[in-house]
């Protein structure tokens, strides 16, 4: 039976966080929260929900993503697919079974969940934000010749092949790094278009202008190290 464990980094998501762990399928295996420096009632709101939760005091998606990784590599059993997702409740996580579905029917390495125009409610992602995934993607189609549309964080990766990324972004890099590391390593990839709705609560990257300024550069400056990479 494949075994499948999700990793949701969390900050200040109490209201949201039960309603995210509710509505994901009851196939996987663990969800597990890594409540990042959160003053509000994330940790125990998570728990109750009955999700297994960590702590990590570094601010930083990727310190916290990073938090969930070493705490999977030290159970005994390794699982077959990581999922990472949000904890705002912006993405539908009933929708986790889509994203696993070329995984396991057709032998794909690492899934993005696209949020695609259509399926968007209106409002959903700043204009910046929007901007933002144009660029990136674009400058990645022209250097790496990839066939991303989103840096969406909705997503699933063969575990062993997560592992092979070495994963080192502490910040908002997270998501981009892994997709360039996966077109280095050659990963087959594919985008599956999911649903995306207004978050719960105010985004502490896109909702602020030192957050959105801090995301582009750093989504940038991994994009150009690579490009130079031989």
């Amino acid at each position: 039976m494949t075994k499948i464990k999700v990793i949701i980094p969390a900050y200040n998501e109490a209201e949201s966080i039960p309603l995210v762990i509710k509505d994901i399928p009851s196939t996987v295996d663990e969800v597990i929260v890594i409540s990042n420096n959160s003053t509000d009632d994330t940790e125990i709101n998570a728990k109750n929900a009955g999700a297994t939760v960590l702590t990590e005091n570094n601010r930083g998606y990727g310190y916290a993503c990073l938090k969930g990784m070493t705490y999977i590599a030290s159970q005994n059993e390794a699982p077959d697919i990581i999922v990472f997702l949000d904890g705002d409740y912006s993405d539908y996580p009933e929708e986790l079974t889509k994203i696993v579905t070329p995984i396991l029917n057709d032998n794909i390495d690492f899934v993005i969940g696209a949020r695609v125009k259509r399926l968007r409610e209106k409002g959903s992602m700043t204009g910046p934000q929007i901007f933002g995934n144009w660029l990136a993607t674009s400058l990645m189609t022209i250097l790496f010749k990839a066939k991303f549309s989103d840096l969406g964080p909705f997503r699933a990766i063969k575990y062993d092949k997560l592992l092979q990324l070495n994963m080192e972004d502490k910040t908002y890099g997270w998501t981009v790094e892994m997709q360039l590391k996966a077109l280095r390593q050659k990963l087959n990839y594919t985008e599956v278009p999911v649903n995306y709705r207004n978050r719960i609560g105010v985004s502490k990257v896109s909702g602020t202008v030192k957050g959105a300024i801090f995301a582009g550069v750093k989504i940038l400056g991994w994009i150009f190290k690579y490009s130079f990479k031989k």
